[in-house]
């Protein structure tokens, strides 16, 4: 009997020994073009390119054994560098679902798409060519243009709007440059390293993944070509409640290029769990709608299509992220900015210097403004060119706040000032 018992544990053990190769420890590798780039790995940084880090054999194949491991989410890596555009992976491919051979059930689990990710990237001057067109608050020039026919302002803005693809669906993005910079949102691009970009017109395009910012739920992509047709964006500060917007998108269970129409419902802080300024609409916004243009009747873009809300409580709620944050975006590519009164012309050409202040507030959601303009609420980080700059913060209910700072190239500034009550 012991005898038994022994050749029995001796099998059990054998097993267990040729299965524990299966959950060994493999290397993975991540290098980019150039080295020193920041890694990181959903969201946490671990280091810098060159970057290696030991993971379970589990992670590459299928496990063999509940002895083995297995990577249980989808992983993403991101890489940057200052001065080159950012890029996203999705590392992993899944889910897979793992059912034993008597039935039972494991769950789902995801792989490694292979074991050394290499990156390149592109210097930003490569990508951010051209010009972008905003226009500044209390243009008065904006309030005296007549207000187009909507079948006019259709065909007038719908050559600017594109047609985005990945793999698991469709979206939709805008031209801001005459040299194919196209903006979407960041849930629509991030994973990606191209996206497929079709234009009104029929044509396809391949479109790169130029920026992300996963804070803001935007992104910037950049197909080859010039001449390209592109929108002008207008400060949030020039929306007003109740007055005509037009979405441009492709709803997924729709025709390509869908047009709706609606009302500046408000006007306001967070939605849809983000930071920056948020245009409610009841203008119909839809899955494929993500990243479009919403349109003011002059064929500006006042925001980006972004969510909707629907509950038991409440109808669906259209959201679109003002241009206000889009703008800001841009500053960081397109810093120079020329005339004050005029449509704001911000050249790719680089001013001698910029350095980034972050700005914090008591209480936050405080209105932040930089050299008497709108850029958004707290808590926000800024690029802002060398010299002198005014920043002001402005509160419901409390007292403005004000203060003149010298931006130093390659600096960085923190700013977290507490807001007095008015009383």
């Amino acid at each position: 009997m012991k005898c038994v018992r022994f050749l029995y544990f001796l099998c059990l053990s054998l097993t267990v020994l040729f299965l524990i190769p299966f959950a060994a420890a493999q290397t993975l590798k991540i290098t980019s073009k150039p080295s020193g780039a920041r890694v990181e790995l959903d969201g946490v940084v671990v280091g810098t390119t060159p970057y290696e880090v030991k993971v379970p054999g589990g992670y590459f194949h299928k496990t063999h054994s509940v002895f083995g491991a297995r990577l249980e989410h989808a992983m993403l890596l991101r890489i940057s560098l200052d001065g080159y555009t950012s890029k996203e992976i999705t590392m992993t491919e899944g889910p897979m679902r793992w059912r034993a051979l008597n039935g039972t059930d494991h769950g789902d689990y995801w792989l490694l798409k292979t074991d050394h990710f290499d990156v390149d990237l592109e210097p930003l001057a490569n990508s951010f060519t051209g010009t972008v067109v905003a226009t500044v608050a209390g243009n008065s020039k904006v309030e005296m243009r007549p207000e187009m026919p909507v079948e006019e302002l259709v065909a007038k803005s719908k050559p600017s709007v594109v047609l985005l693809s990945r793999p698991d669906g469709q979206a939709t993005g805008f031209f801001v440059s005459d040299t194919g910079v196209i903006a979407t949102n960041a849930h629509v691009a991030r994973g990606e390293q191209t996206l497929g970009a079709t234009l009104s017109t029929g044509q396809k395009l391949e479109a790169k993944v130029v920026y992300i910012d996963p804070d803001m739920d935007m992104a910037l992509l950049k197909v080859e070509g010039t001449d390209f047709q592109h929108l002008a964006l207008t400060d949030a500060t020039n929306v007003r409640q109740g007055q005509t917007v037009v979405a441009i998108g492709n709803p997924g269970l729709g025709m390509a290029f869908s047009v709706t129409k609606g009302i500046v419902s408000a006007v306001g802080g967070s939605a849809c769990a983000t930071h920056g300024t948020w245009i409610q609409t009841d203008a119909a916004i839809n899955p494929g709608n993500s990243g479009g243009p919403l349109l003011n009747a002059y064929g500006d873009v006042v925001g980006m299509n972004t969510c909707k809300v629907v509950d038991k409580s409440n109808q669906s709620l259209g959201f679109a992220l003002s241009s206000t944050d889009l703008i800001a975006l841009l500053h960081r590519f397109y810093p120079s900015v020329s005339g004050s009164s005029q449509p704001l012309a911000m050249s790719a050409q680089p001013p001698d210097g910029v350095g980034s202040v972050t700005i914090a507030s008591v209480p936050d959601g405080a209105e932040v403004f930089v050299d008497d303009k709108f850029v958004g609420n707290t808590p926000e980080t800024l690029k802002l060119s060398v010299g002198p700059h005014s920043i002001k913060l402005k509160a419901d209910g409390r007292k403005d706040w004000e203060r003149s700072i010298e931006i130093l190239k390659d600096s960085q500034l923190n700013l977290k000032p507490q807001l007095a009550p008015l009383n």
